[in-house]
């Protein structure tokens, strides 16, 4: 029961790491997706603060409004208490909209980068927790 202990408390940042880069990831996706949506808002987060804040034990929850009765009620509470912000338009559009595509593309490389360095690592810790049960040096 120790080693599950150990384990969690290991992998924990991690996984607030994760729940966050994919959520980060479904914002930018939806940001690219809505590029010519009149009057649709860019949003994001702010990854560091918003991890800052779970691992000080604030929880990660997400807000989600029903804009239909026809939607499913939405109670994420794997987030926490995640608020997107919207992005700062850097040329405001005639339409409203504040996507830059430029901006959103290069944000989503960024974060799909960092996810996948993030599961290699925790896969590092996998190998190596593996090692150590074993006895290998």
């Amino acid at each position: 029961m120790a080693i599950m202990t150990a384990l969690d408390k290991t992998l924990s940042f991690q996984e607030k790491a994760l729940n966050l880069r994919t959520y980060r990831q479904q914002l930018l996706a939806s940001n690219i997706a809505n590029a010519d949506t009149p009057n649709y808002k860019a949003v994001d987060i702010d990854f560091a603060k918003t991890l800052q804040q779970a691992q000080a034990g604030r929880g990660m929850s997400v807000d989600l409004t029903k804009t239909s009765p026809m939607h499913l009620d939405g109670n994420n509470t794997a987030m926490g208490d995640v608020k997107p912000m919207y992005r700062t338009s850097v040329q405001p559009s005639i339409d409203g909209n504040t996507v830059d595509s430029n901006i959103e593309q290069a944000q989503f490389s960024e974060n799909a980068l960092n996810y996948m360095a993030t599961l290699q690592f925790v896969n590092g810790q996998f190998k190596d927790m593996q090692e150590a049960l074993r006895g290998n040096n």
